[in-house]
């Protein structure tokens, strides 16, 4: 007989820097661009985080989309207004060594399939600076959208796809990187009624990519970021869409996770369903009315509303209706059905709820303390009960009892 040690194995909690857009006053940062790092570095530490997810995003005055049309503004907490030079790097290294808060990976969310080709353009000469910044910066990984021309067809957005993104995933690979695509469907990009505005919005359309990006030698640089909040809006459920990825044989696209929920409104579901609102947004101007841009995004709101980890009740019959992420069967799920290390796997709390998206450091500093250390503890829940369970009592032929939740299961 075989007594296997008990050794859990925790993933690297972190936080993504759009959290606190403006930690450090836009005034100083504008001045001193990598003093916003640094400030976010020391942040981190306080709260309690292994990592940061490092936001970049076009300057205010650079960027093509409005802030009021945002859902959830983005941070251009690194500012590549200026080339990122191996000084500025230096300079990051010697915060991240200081703090003790490393990188796990640099985070740029755009559409870079956008109908304009201008707009294109200027989108996909912003990644290459960020793909410089991480190589600079020694990060593995860079994270964000494909996006969709929506002037076209899904169909027609694969060849789009095959045309624009294939170009910057070579780029990628002659950097050393891996591209990490997050999964939202992005509804409120388009003021039309397009629902999916991100096309690797679902595992498998991620499988469908990444054939494409297979017969372009570069399949080792896509993989997905997955975002269970996501898998909420579109009725799914983690466990059963890690159990397809693995049926596939594709479960090795996922290599991290943001760690943000999603909570269904059920009279929301019932007054729109998941399509979300369709008519009388208000994101079109109509009979004089002037348009509200960011309405388009009731595609959405109107029947959910993110979650930040530890801030919605304990719900099991949400869980069960996925309704709402059941976080330790989230982590589990990870552990038994794809073929993750989990040490070295980046598990980012990404802070969308807005009724406590506060911009004040003081306020929102034990907020995000408490989620840190939520999705700490949860973390170590399942590390330990996956080691108990598939080392320790497996070795010694001893079985779990129970059924446990089950994919696919109606």
């Amino acid at each position: 007989m075989t007594v296997a040690p008990f050794a859990p194995q925790l993933m690297k909690v972190g936080v993504l820097t759009a959290a606190l857009q403006e930690l450090t006053p836009r005034d100083v940062r504008d001045a001193d661009p990598d003093r916003a790092i640094e400030d976010w570095l020391a942040f981190a530490r306080d709260l309690g985080a292994d990592q940061i997810q490092l936001s970049a995003a076009l300057h205010p005055s650079e960027a093509d989309v409005p802030p009021e049309a945002l859902l959830d503004p983005v941070a251009n907490t690194l500012d590549l207004r200026q080339p990122f030079t191996k000084a500025r790097a230096n300079r990051v290294s010697t915060a991240i060594a200081s703090t003790g808060v490393t990188l796990s990976d640099l985070g740029y969310f755009d559409n870079l399939l956008h109908a304009d080709p201008a707009v294109r353009r200027k989108k996909h000469a912003f990644l290459l600076r960020v793909f410089d910044a991480a190589a600079l910066l020694g990060a593995n990984a860079v994270c964000g959208f494909v996006g969709r021309n929506q002037e076209r067809t899904l169909d027609q957005n694969l060849g789009e796809f095959e045309t624009c993104v294939i170009p910057l995933l070579r780029e990628a690979r002659a950097r050393g990187l891996v591209y990490r695509v997050e999964q939202c469907p992005m509804p409120g990009w388009s003021t039309g009624d397009d629902f999916h505005n991100n096309i690797a919005y679902t595992p498998a359309a991620w499988i469908e990519l990444h054939r494409i990006c297979e017969r372009h030698g570069v399949g080792d640089q896509f993989r997905i970021h997955y975002d269970p909040s996501h898998a909420i809006l579109m009725g799914q459920d983690t466990r059963s869409i890690f159990q397809y990825l693995k049926d596939a044989d594709y479960g090795f696209l996922i290599a991290g996770f943001h760690v943000k929920g999603q909570v269904i409104d059920a009279r929301g579901v019932s007054a729109w369903g998941y399509g979300g609102q369709t008519m009388g947004r208000g994101d079109v101007s109509r009979d004089g009315v002037p348009a509200v841009p960011a309405a388009a995004w009731k595609k959405q709101t109107v029947l959910c509303e993110h979650e930040l980890p530890g801030t919605a009740k304990h719900d099991p019959l949400a869980y069960l209706q996925n309704r709402s992420v059941d976080w330790l069967d989230h982590q589990l799920a990870a552990r038994e059905l794809l073929p993750l290390d989990a040490a070295t796997t980046p598990l980012i709390v990404e802070h969308e709820y807005p009724k406590a998206r506060i911009q004040d450091r003081a306020r929102l500093l034990p907020i995000l303390q408490g989620s840190i250390a939520f999705v700490r503890h949860i973390d170590a829940a399942a590390a330990s009960m996956y080691a108990l369970q598939h080392d320790v009592l497996k070795a010694q032929g001893i079985p779990t009892q129970g059924v446990g939740r089950e994919p696919f299961r109606a």
